[in-house]
């Protein structure tokens, strides 16, 4: 299996929905994995497993941030592609 370290602002959009997908209220601190680089720097990561890649997706505020923007466009009701025809009719004739 293929392992790779991702920066957040690399995702695709395949990856950013697993990543929501599997942390659908977002990560804490049991989700992290942390591990020292080639330049000895401590980084934090999160995984998302594919058939053939696992991904550590370094971790910080931008990640929650870009999570929570992706999740809640999802969830965004688009009123312009509802078609909707309301008939009112006054019940106050029948009543004569």
């Amino acid at each position: 299996m293929i392992r790779k370290i991702v920066d957040f602002r690399k995702l695709n959009s395949d990856l950013l929905n697993r990543l929501v997908e599997k942390y659908p209220d977002g990560y804490d601190d049991r989700d992290i994995i942390s591990f020292r680089n080639a330049n000895n720097e401590v980084i934090e990561a999160v995984e998302i497993k594919t058939e053939d890649t696992i991904y550590l997706i370094k971790v910080g505020t931008r990640l929650e941030k870009a999570m929570e923007d992706f999740s809640e466009r999802d969830l965004e009701y688009d009123d312009s592609q509802v078609d909707l025809e309301v008939n009112f009719e006054d019940e106050d004739e029948d009543d004569s």
